[in-house]
């Protein structure tokens, strides 16, 4: 599992949302919402390679970039991840927790009851 500090997800977020792409596409992407400078943005982008979490090919004086991995896969993973260190791997007392202090709208719930549905359906 890679571990990504909380800007170098905001940086590879970015490039999920089309790819592959030039480190200016992603800054352009990244300037409507973050303050960082072009610098910062290419430092992490190179953190980003170091880490495995992308690949780049160089054309001309640009480099293009690839995630390695897929949005939904580095989602999956890390809730995962996040459920076995503060949950013990159990999913009832995250969800029994968001119930009881009343985060779960309506439409979580009704979500999470369609997704025991149908994996009931598919235990039969």
């Amino acid at each position: 599992m890679i571990e990504l500090s909380k800007a170098e997800f905001e940086v590879l977020d970015a490039l999920w949302l089309n790819y592959p792409a030039t480190a200016s596409q992603i800054i352009d992407r990244l300037s409507d919402e973050k303050q960082w400078h072009e610098k910062t943005i290419k430092t992490l982008l190179g953190r980003l390679v170091k880490k495995g979490a992308l690949s780049f090919e160089k054309e001309g004086r640009q480099y293009i970039y690839t995630p390695c991995m897929e949005r939904a896969e580095y989602t999956l993973k890390e809730s995962q991840n996040f459920i076995e260190r503060f949950f013990s791997g159990r999913i009832a007392p995250l969800v029994s927790g968001f119930a009881k202090s009343e985060q779960l709208s309506q439409q979580d719930i009704n979500e999470l009851k369609k997704v025991i549905d149908e994996w009931e359906k598919q235990q039969k």
